[in-house]
């Protein structure tokens, strides 16, 4: 890029599509006005959203092999970098998906600490609003976020200790990332953080030659010191920082507390769709509850032959579509999912195939009916769903349910142009999730 913008406080490059709009919720929730892009934005792209405070990078590491993660990452980072942005943020997912194979976090460390050379990499995956909690290094988790259900140790938890591509197996995140890099994560612990000697515990991680420091925090209002903290090592030059939209909340707060950002907005009531359609790539438990909680209240669904879809089976394709149109035409809403946790069958299917087919259903359902909203639901998946649907950014326009905000998209030349699109992981939501997103209601 040939220019740089003091404005910009954050730049971040999320690992997949429905984490990357979480990290866009909570910045515009703290009032920085925010665009998410498929792929790092140029300066000409930047022009055309004037006044932004941050922006984000909805990438799709989390479903990619080390090699393949450097070589998408450096560009990016160097991108990034280039904006002058006060901090660059790698965010991954609040319950540390990932392996030494697959979306490797120690990869993306590695990675970003060649390029911005920090001498210690401050990692915050807490997000007590999520539930998801920090304690003496170990992860705890809520099982649904947005929902009541019960707190477990990661390693223990019903649907991550069970992940199709990378079950949690360790809840110490030190441990976890020991075997994804070589440098030493180092911890500020949840005594450290309570009794407010935040500063001299950063000193003392630096001081034993750790190279990433782990913060606990169990409630929200802890983030904002953190925050502070994190805020005050970007005086000497862009921060690289790693973990979940954590890190936006953390230095949101701050900032809006500091008055470096607008007041914090108020949301419009977006009003119902009429009709809904769902498009799920998610096998969790979580999301199969929402969908037999949604078929309750009339919403149909079409199941998909997945493996079928993913060698590019017409037939299969173009059946799924008329069916869906014939119902949406109905003003009936519709689910077209794999099945969910119910069949094993998307378990080995690649990430790629699968989200692409499914973004190319969305797109042609969208092109032959009236939609005005649509819901992605899958987090290896969405990114690839995402880019087949064609578009290019999305601005939040509401917040229905914390970590999935409603969004609008830019999609030149693609039926998704100035569409509402909600893109949900699969531990999101209670069981009403998608009448929730049908009905509209503000959270």
């Amino acid at each position: 890029m040939d220019s740089k913008s003091k404005n910009i406080l954050l730049a971040f490059y999320g690992d997949d599509f429905t984490g990357s709009t979480d990290a866009l919720e909570f910045l515009a929730r703290a009032g920085a006005k925010t665009a998410l892009f498929i792929e790092p934005p140029t300066a000409e792209q930047l022009k055309k959203y004037p006044g932004l405070n941050a922006f984000g990078v909805a990438g799709k590491t989390r479903a990619m092999a080390p090699a393949e993660m450097e070589q998408t990452l450096l560009p990016a980072f160097e991108k990034l970098r280039q904006t002058g942005a006060r901090h660059v943020h790698y965010k991954v997912c609040s319950t540390f998906d990932s392996s030494p194979t697959i979306g490797s976090i120690g990869k993306a460390i590695d990675t970003g600490m060649a390029v911005f050379k920090n001498k210690c990499v401050p990692l915050l995956v807490a997000a007590p609003v999520l539930g998801r909690y920090c304690m003496f290094g170990n992860l705890f988790a809520r099982m649904g976020i947005g929902s009541n259900g019960k707190i477990y140790r990661l390693d223990r938890h019903p649907s991550m200790s069970k992940h199709p591509v990378t079950p949690a197996d360790e809840s110490d995140l030190r441990l976890h990332l020991e075997k994804q890099t070589t440098k030493k994560t180092g911890l500020i612990d949840i005594l450290q953080v309570s009794n407010g000697s935040l500063a001299n515990a950063w000193d003392q991680v630096i001081q034993q030659g750790f190279e990433v420091a782990l913060f606990d925090a169990l409630y929200q209002e802890q983030l904002m010191p953190i925050g502070e903290l994190i805020d005050a090592q970007a005086n000497s030059g862009t921060l690289f920082s790693v973990g979940s939209s954590g890190i936006e909340m953390a230095l949101g707060q701050h900032w809006n507390f500091t008055n470096q950002l607008n007041p914090k907005p108020s949301w419009a009531h977006p009003g119902k769709a009429v009709p809904l359609l769902v498009i799920v790539g998610s096998c969790s438990p979580v999301t199969a509850g929402q969908i037999n909680y949604a078929k309750s209240k009339g919403f149909e669904e079409i199941v998909l032959d997945a493996p079928a879809i993913c060698n590019n089976d017409q037939q299969s394709i173009h059946a799924a579509i008329s069916k869906a149109v014939d119902h949406l035409q109905q003003g009936k809403h519709v689910i077209i999912s794999t099945g969910g946790s119910g069949q094993q069958q998307t378990i080995n299917l690649p990430a790629a195939q699968l989200g692409t087919a499914l973004g190319s259903i969305a797109r042609d359902a969208a092109s032959k009916t009236s939609l005005q909203r649509i819901v992605i639901a899958g987090g290896d998946t969405s990114s690839y769903a995402a880019r087949a649907m064609g578009i290019e950014a999305v601005e939040m326009i509401a917040a229905l349910v914390p970590g999935a905000p409603l969004c609008k998209a830019t999609a030149p030349v693609s039926p998704i142009d100035g569409m509402e699109v909600n893109f949900k992981g699969g531990q999101v939501g209670g069981e009403d999730y998608f009448e929730v997103l049908m009905q509209g209601n503000l959270n």
